[in-house]
């Protein structure tokens, strides 16, 4: 992100660049500033867009080959288009021989970095990778959005905030742009105003019912079921992210008897490390027999809802029911 910061800043750009990665926010970020300094007029007759997965590269290249009217340089920006995950013709020899007045730029999700398309890239142009980012990394950033506010927070709230919202940083913007309204005549953002205000995410909601259920909360787990129920959460995603969740819990738990520490364990799991910290005491009261066994009770009980041998919201109950009953 750095040498295209300094490409945007300077002015000497490369001719093909290519913006990729899981991380939306930051790709889209970037993806402005780039197009924007590169066509700062907003100049329509010399910039094109093309979308989607049906573009031909022939119309491209048709297009790269004529002269920029009345200006010194053609841009083409090319969104979502699959070139750098299927077969694509043509454009990657065309790609070392780019008009000097042409600058193309791709944004794509996801890239097969062993394509044809992104060695080319590498080759002849830039390529960034916009990666989920890191737990210090996101602090960071809510840090200094809170200060342009005159705003302040603990790092225990923070870390709330952090765990309602996930890593998306689209996500983390949209919440914290109603959390800063929300505390708008106040200096100190509170786990209060956190808990009022912010969206949680359904797989938070998840992590606390199975924390009930470990905890033998039988009563709390079932009520969290049926709210998730009233807002039309549908039985078998439930029925999923519970099964996801104890997935999960059975890979920290191997992991913590290979002695790997919490930000290793986060770094393999591509999660946060106050999130795993969370899970550790969970995983501790469970062997990894019994993990594994719950992970294939309920992939069983998967099938069993879609052969029709019980229903799905009935299955969930269950499941429930079974696993937070004390043992006699």
């Amino acid at each position: 992100m750095k040498d295209l910061q300094k490409d945007i800043q300077s002015g000497n750009w490369k001719q093909v660049y290519l913006l990729f990665g899981e991380e939306d926010y930051l790709r889209q970020q970037y993806k402005n500033r780039l197009l924007k300094a590169l066509n700062p007029d907003e100049d329509t007759m010399n910039y094109s867009i093309f979308s989607g997965k049906d573009i031909n590269p022939a119309e491209i290249i048709d297009l790269a080959e004529t002269m920029p009217f009345f200006s010194d340089r053609r841009v083409i920006y090319i969104e979502d288009s699959g070139f750098f995950k299927n077969k694509c013709e043509k454009l990657p020899e065309y790609l070392a021989e780019l008009p000097e007045y042409l600058v193309m730029v791709f944004c794509e999700r996801e890239v097969d970095k062993r394509s044809r398309m992104y060695k080319a890239v590498t080759k002849n142009g830039r390529a960034t990778e916009f990666k989920k980012q890191t737990d210090s990394t996101l602090m960071r950033w809510v840090l200094t959005q809170l200060k342009q506010e005159n705003k302040k927070i603990t790092q225990q709230d923070m870390e709330l905030f952090l765990s309602r919202t996930g890593t998306d940083m689209s996500r983390i913007h949209s919440e914290l742009e109603k959390l800063i309204c929300y505390c708008a005549d106040d200096e100190v953002i509170t786990r209060e105003a956190i808990l009022a205000i912010t969206t949680e995410k359904t797989e938070n909601q998840i992590f606390e019912m199975v924390k009930a259920i470990t905890e033998r909360r039988q009563k709390q787990a079932l009520n969290l079921y049926y709210d998730l129920l009233e807002l039309k959460e549908p039985p078998m995603r439930i029925l999923f992210l519970i099964a996801r969740q104890y997935n999960i819990l059975l890979q920290v738990k191997e992991m913590m008897q290979q002695h790997l520490g919490t930000d290793d364990i986060a770094k393999k799991l591509g999660m946060q490390s106050f999130i795993i910290r969370k899970a550790i005491p969970i995983a501790q009261k469970y062997t990894a027999k019994q993990l594994k066994k719950a992970v294939e009770t309920m992939v069983n009980m998967e099938e069993d809802v879609k052969s029709g041998r019980i229903t799905d919201t009935l299955s969930v109950e269950l499941l429930i029911v079974r696993y937070s009953t004390a043992p006699k």
